[in-house]
Order: C-alpha cells, then structure tokens, then sequence
C-alpha cells in the first residue's frame, strides 16, 4: 500500500512539473526580434510628423496555426492617424506569428507607442503644435463590453520618430 502512495505522488509531481512548461514567445525570434521588426517595419507618415503626433493605440488580432493574421481589432488609440501605419506593419508580419499547441486560432494583445524626439532648438514651438495636436485629437475608445477571451498580452512596441 505504501508503495502505491508513493508511486501515486511521484505521478502526480511529476504531471504538475510538465503543466508548468513556459510557452515560447508567440513571435518568430522572440521578443527582441518582435520590437526591431516594428520599429523597422513602421511606417511614420508625414500626417503624423506633421502633426506631431503623438500617444497610444491597442490593437487585439487573431493569428491562425500559420501564423497568418486573421483579425484585427483596435481596442483603444490616442488618435485615428496613429492606427493606420500599425495596421500596415501588422500586415507585414503575416506568417511571423506562434500559436500555443493544440489551438487553431490564438488572440493576442499588442500596445503601441509612438513619441517624436524633441528637437535640440525650437522646444517652445514644438510644445505650441504638440498641444496643439493633443487638443485637437479624436480617440478611438470603446463605450461597450469588450471580450478578451484567452489572449496574451504583448510588451508594447516603442516607437520614437524625428521630427526631421
């Protein structure tokens, strides 16, 4: 009987050590790799630049066992002028992205923000058009529920642009 306690516990140890796995990152290269392609593959447009605009935007997308993205949802954004490159550089990512086994769908969550780099000389006009865009600005918000279902959140992707 007592071998069979034993033999009991060590199967059941060794059951909650394999569901303790860690997931691999869900981008192709990982974590790093994910940051450098949307830094490279982020387009700022010349509304933004000249806008200065600035802020946040959140977007949920679906990616399939191919890595394929399926959706794309844009839960919050500072402004519509921030969402349209991102939504460019989630495009190009097609292919890039690993779903947990055993899925044929997996959601993710992926903040984004986009800052300018305050010019060495002229702070106090561009402060004047910062303000100015940040007055101005319509953001994109939900006024209802929103489902996460099981999606994982990301790190937000940082991205700085000249002003130039």
């Amino acid at each position: 009987m007592r071998k069979i306690i034993i033999a009991i516990c060590i199967l059941l140890a060794s059951r909650a050590a394999m569901a303790q796995q860690e997931l691999a990152f869900p981008f192709q290269g990982g974590n790093k790799v994910m940051g450098k392609f949307f830094k490279d593959s982020l387009m700022v447009t010349p509304e933004i630049i000249k806008k200065r605009a600035t802020g946040t935007a959140v977007f949920k997308f679906t990616a399939d066992e191919k890595g394929s993205i399926k959706k794309i949802i844009i839960y919050y954004a500072d402004d519509y002028v921030l969402t349209i490159p991102i939504i460019e550089a989630l495009k190009r990512s097609n292919h890039k992205w690993i779903i947990p086994d055993k899925e044929k769908v997996h959601d993710f969550i992926l903040p984004f923000s986009i800052n300018f780099i305050p010019p060495p000389t002229g702070a106090d006009k561009v402060e004047k058009e910062a303000y100015d865009y940040y007055v101005k600005r319509k953001p994109i918000m939900s006024f209802d529920q929103v489902p996460l279902d099981m999606a994982t959140l990301l790190p937000t992707v940082t991205i700085n642009y000249s002003l130039k």
